[in-house]
């Protein structure tokens, strides 16, 4: 699986800088283009990373939402008399969405003889997840001092909900910086459409009245190239614009940079549809 990432990442760099090239060599004397069809190499350059971190995040997100109530089965079970590997035999016929596979895996090692505690730390290093990390290091210490693994797990599985409903709660709270965080988006949006609305076409009228004020044709025609040349630079300000305000808004709402990448398709979209439409 690294190693198709890594070939996804490696391809896609490759095509972006072909396309730079050719944008660079072909493409770079037609100003309306040039600029954003820079733009877009970056993007196809940093998207399959972002993407693949994405997926990751999300990935663990869905472990650690699920793992709660995978602790409170386990203990439930091995209350009622059950050994530990016997208990990981039931839970795992039970749905805990994407945690399920981990559950039958470690079900299936301990029904091999392997021991709960590599079974546990493989599983910790498999999920990725500082949280479930924490939890099954505390799990295995108290396993090696003698304490009661019933009683430290389900205290932990106490500690878990309480951290996912600590998160819902700042999510909750954070809902109104992303509201901000959105609002001061579509005050730059309006800032770029007016600017293109009122100051590109005073730009544009220079070459209409070379005449009256003296000035040669060519001067003139680059004085109506400015015109075009500002159109662009707001246009790629409003997509850079849109980038950074989604990943600080996901930063701010979520607790994670890369949560905020939908917000930033969401803001690019709508602000190159607003300013294509409007300009």
């Amino acid at each position: 699986m690294e190693k198709n990432k890594l070939t996804i990442i490696i391809f896609t760099s490759v095509i972006a800088v072909l396309f730079a090239a050719f944008n660079y060599f072909h493409l770079s004397t037609i100003i309306t283009f040039s600029s954003t069809l820079y733009l877009i190499s970056v993007v196809l350059c940093a998207g399959p990373i972002i993407f693949i971190k994405f997926k990751e995040q999300s990935r663990v997100k869905q472990l650690e939402e699920n793992f709660p109530s995978f602790l409170r089965d386990f203990v439930e079970t091995t209350r009622s008399g059950m050994a530990i590997p016997q208990a990981f035999k039931v839970v795992s016929n039970n749905n805990y969405g994407s945690l399920t596979p981990y559950v039958k895996k470690m079900a299936s090692q301990l029904d091999w003889g392997i021991s709960v505690e590599k079974v546990l730390m493989k599983f910790s290093k498999e999920s990725k997840s500082r949280l479930i990390g924490r939890i099954i290091s505390s799990v295995i210490e108290s396993h090696r001092f003698g304490g009661s693994l019933t009683d430290t797990l389900e205290s932990l599985s106490k500690t878990a909900l309480e951290v996912e409903k600590l998160r819902e709660e700042r999510k909750l709270y954070m809902n109104s910086q992303l509201i901000t965080g959105y609002i001061i988006f579509f005050v730059f949006l309006g800032v770029m459409v007016g600017l293109e609305k009122f100051l590109v076409p005073s730009l544009g009228q220079v070459s209409n009245t070379a005449s009256l004020t003296g000035l040669t044709e060519t001067e003139a025609a680059t004085q109506s190239d400015f015109a075009i040349q500002y159109k662009e630079i707001f246009r790629n300000l409003i997509l850079i614009q849109g980038l950074f305000a989604g990943l600080t808004v996901g930063k701010m709402a979520e607790g994670a940079m890369l949560t905020g990448i939908k917000h930033s398709l969401f803001m690019m979209f709508v602000g190159i549809l607003v300013f294509t439409l409007v300009g």
